[in-house]
Parts: structure tokens; C-alpha cells; sequence
């Protein structure tokens, strides 16, 4: 379906029809059927009121009432289905959404890219190690990190059904005692932070904060003890929808909360989102995308030519619905001028509203001195300026980011205050795919463009 017609024929399985790229070859295809048949039987991770209360935040950041701030681990390991490591990527999460709203004063909506991030696309389906061709790793949900440990296992799929509930679980666990509580900002600081001049920042966002806070409980327009939003946050969850037989297991037919019609929902996350390898017109990830309620997102790169983005628009949003997606735009900071204005100016003449957000790690992706995969924080910063820039030229809004990063003190980017260079990446290079932000690095990213929204209500300009 090419056209802007709803698609009437549209099932979960459906997409078994189209070309599969990236897809899995299992040996025991029986094995597979089990898999997925225990998969078709287990309860729903996320449900459609969560759903729905996301696409209509979307909306709102489409119309430039609020900013989407969607961040977490390139590829989750289940390793990372852990106490620590869930509360340092919500803590990050939390700081940077803290410092975004001080300074753009609107709503940040919360994505991470967590509870189902675990496989990923790669360009090769080998590689080479020690001199003998192995399978490429692709994430924990198929197959090990260990060069021992290559062959997919279909059993990973339910593993991986598991390690995301538990997270998940315990995400909302500790948003509803308090982990959020903006009465208590000065809990989330992480102790290794080492930057002098971030420190005094966020302590003085904290205390201004602060400040406000206790006004309003004395005026008595703030009860602590009254759940609110200054209590607790939405946090939604998101992963790459590349698993299509996974995808398809967990997809449900469900009543719509607003007026109580069943519809197709995707209940293992709350937002999925179209690979660039994956965003064939033709292909089996555009027919699935296209018949999920679920908000969700594309990513764009300079290999999208204009005309094709607009069909893809007409595909997997047929009635044109404010927020449904949101184009993740991925090029990189050589290459974004030459791209995102006519990207821009063809979904205007769309009549399209999306969401426009910035993924300004991708395409910057470098070979270190030292042979492993980084990236340098200027191109980063650099990205996302040109972004803010080029839309605004184009009567148009930035409306949010999309980042690889992690809450723990890693070393696996140059650059930041840091000044982390190359020499540095050894220190704790913990990645098994892409590099990710650091801590300090994240809040770079959010004082950088706070700076640029209270800049621009002040009539400063630039980042």
C-alpha cells in the first residue's frame, strides 16, 4: 500500500508477506514456533491507557507545546536488568529532563531506550575474529557476545520478554515511592561527577528550584503529600522494533481507552521505531509499523530521499495523525545541511505534523587511534545546533533528541567538559556495540540546549 489509504488488510502477521531485512535464521525452526506460541501467551508489558497517554504527549511536542527527551543504551545487555544500572539511566534521565525544563520552560516527555533494546542491525552478518569467520553478534535477544557464543537461540526471545519485565517493573516500582520526587532533586546527584563548573550549574538550578518549591508550600499551592506531578514523572519505554516475530507475539487486540473500540497494540513497549536499514517502502517493518496504534518513530538519514520520505509518511500514518511519528533524523554534522532542509520542506508540503527530533550520535561515529568505534562530543553539539538552526530558517521546530547514552562513568566519547580524548577511551570502554554519552557528558548535551531556549526568550541567540 503506496497510497494515503487506510490499509483494511492490515494483521500482525502480515508483514511475513514483504522482504525481511535484517531478519534471523534459525536452525530449529520447530523451536521457533514454541518460542513464539509461549510468547502469544504471556501478559501484555505495557498496556494502551500508557500508550495513549504518550501519543497524546507526542502531540503536544509535534505542536511544539513540550520537548522529547529519548535516551538510553545503544544495545541493553540483560546484564544491565540490574538494580545500579536502571537507576543511574533514569537518574541521567531525570537530571537532564530537570535542566531542559529550567530552561525551555515546557514539559519534557521521557522515553528511554531501555526494557527491550537488545537487538540491534548490523551491516555485516559476519565478521572476523582471529582469523575465522563468525556470525556478527546482533544483541542479547539472538545470539551471545562471546565469539563462542554466535549461533541465535530462539530461547533468548523469552529471556528477553523476562529481563524486560523485570525492568520494567522496577522502573515503576521506584517512580511511585519517590525516585522522582522533585522535592528531593539533590538525591539524584551522582558522586563521581567531576566537573567543576557543571557542579555549580545544576546546584544553582537546584537551589533556584528549591527556592520556588518551598514558596509554594508556604502559599499552600504545593502539598508534598498530595501526588502530583512535582511527586513523580511518566516515564514511557521504547526499543527498535527489528524482531518482527517478537513484535508480532506481543501484539494485542485491545479496547482503545478514549472510546472503547479494539485496536492492534504493540504491548511490549510503549514507542518502537523503524531502523535506517530497515525502512523499505516495500518492506516487512513498514508493513507492521503500519498497523499498531503505538506512537512511533523513523529514523532518517542522508539515504532518504524526499519523495520517498513523504510515501513512507503516507504508509505508516495514513490519516495524517499529529505526533504519531516522530522522525528521528540521523546524518551527521558534515552532512545536515545538505539533507534536513529539503526533508523539512517536503514533509511541510505534506501536511504531515511530526515530531522532529535530532540523533546527533549515529552519524558521527568515527575509528579511534586506538581501533575502537567513538565519537567526539563537537560533532555532537555540532549536530544538534544545525539542527535548531536549519529548522528555524525553515519555519519549522526542533522538537527534541534522541542519544546514546548511559548514567555511569564510562569512556567511550571524546570530548565534553571532560575533555576525554583518545588516549582516555581506554580508562572504561564498556560498549560491546556503539558509544555512548557518560554521565557528565549527558548533562553537557542538556545545559548546552537549556542554554539555547533561555537564551532565545532572553533574545540571545545561538547555542
Amino acid at each position: 500500500m503506496l497510497s494515503g489509504d487506510i490499509n483494511t488488510s492490515w494483521a500482525p502477521s502480515s508483514w511475513r508477506e514483504k522482504p525481511v531485512t535484517q531478519d534471523v535464521a534459525y536452525e530449529d525452526k520447530e523451536k521457533v514456533e514454541q518460542v513464539l506460541d509461549k510468547l502469544v501467551h504471556l501478559p501484555p508489558l505495557v498496556c494502551p491507557r500508557e500508550i495513549q497517554t504518550l501519543r497524546e504527549q507526542l502531540k503536544d511536542v509535534a505542536l511544539g507545546k513540550a520537548f522529547l527527551l529519548q535516551g538510553g543504551d545503544c544495545a541493553e545487555s540483560f546484564d544491565y536488568c540490574s538494580q545500579q544500572p536502571i537507576e543511574s539511566k533514569l537518574k541521567i534521565l531525570l537530571q537532564m529532563s530537570l535542566v531542559l525544563t529550567w530552561g525551555a520552560r515546557i514539559p519534557v516527555v521521557r522515553i528511554a531506550r531501555m526494557a527491550g533494546q537488545y537487538a540491534k542491525p548490523r551491516s555485516k552478518p559476519t565478521e572476523m575474529h582471529e582469523g575465522v569467520e563468525i556470525a556478527s553478534f546482533r544483541g542479547d535477544n539472538i545470539n551471545g557476545f562471546n565469539p563462542s557464543d554466535r549461533k541465535p537461540d530462539p530461547e533468548r526471545l523469552v529471556s528477553a520478554y523476562f529481563h524486560s519485565a523485570a525492568t520494567m517493573n522496577y522502573v515503576r516500582s521506584i517512580l511511585n515511592s519517590g525516585f522522582a520526587d522533585l522535592h528531593r532533586p539533590t538525591e539524584w546527584d551522582i558522586q563521581y561527577i567531576n566537573s567543576t563548573a557543571i557542579r555549580e550549574e545544576y546546584q544553582t538550578i537546584i537551589n533556584r528550584l528549591t527556592d520556588a518549591l518551598n514558596y509554594m508550600q508556604i502559599i499552600g499551592a504545593d502539598q508534598p503529600q498530595t501526588p502530583s506531578t512535582l511527586n513523580s514523572v511518566d516515564l514511557f519505554m521504547s526499543h527498535e522494533g527489528l524482531m518482527l516475530p517478537f513484535e508480532e507475539a506481543l501484539t494485542r487486540y485491545l479496547p482503545d481507552p478514549v472510546n472503547g473500540g479494539k485496536k492492534w497494540y504493540n504491548t511490549s513497549s510503549h514507542f518502537l521505531w523503524i531502523g535506517d536499514r530497515t525502512r523499505q517502502l516495500n518492506g516487512a517493518h513498514v508493513e507492521y509499523f503500519s498497523g499498531i496504534e503505538n506512537p512511533i518513530g523513523i529514523k532518517v538519514g542522508p539515504s532518504m530521499d524526499n519523495e520517498e520520505l513523504v510515501r513512507l509518511l503516507n504508509i505508516v500514518n495514513a490519516k495524517k495523525e499529529i505526533g504519531k511519528v516522530t522522525l528521528i533524523s540521523r546524518y551527521s554534522a558534515t552532512k545536515i545541511d545538505q539533507y534536513l532542509p529539503g526533508h523539512i520542506k517536503a514533509v511541510q508540503e505534506s501536511g504531515h505534523v511530526v515530531v522532529w527530533a535530532c540523533d546527533p550520535m549515529h552519524g558521527n561515529t568515527e575509528q579511534s587511534s586506538s581501533g575502537v568505534k567513538t565519537r567526539d562530543f563537537t560533532n555532537i553539539i555540532q549536530e544538534i545546533s544545525k539542527s535548531i538552526r536549519i529548522h528555524k530558517e525553515n519555519g519549522s521546530q526542533l522538537n527534541g533528541i534522541h542519544l546514546e547514552l548511559t548514567g555511569d562513568h564510562v569512556t567511550e566519547c571524546v570530548g565534553g567538559f571532560m575533555e576525554l580524548d583518545h588516549a582516555d577511551l581506554s580508562q572504561n570502554y564498556q560498549t560491546f556495540c556503539d558509544p555512548r554519552l557518560n554521565y557528565e557528558q549527558s548533562l553537557d548535551v542538556a545545559f548546552l540546549i537549556a542554554k539555547y531556549y533561555e537564551g532565545a526568550r532572553k533574545g540571545v541567540p545561538g547555542i
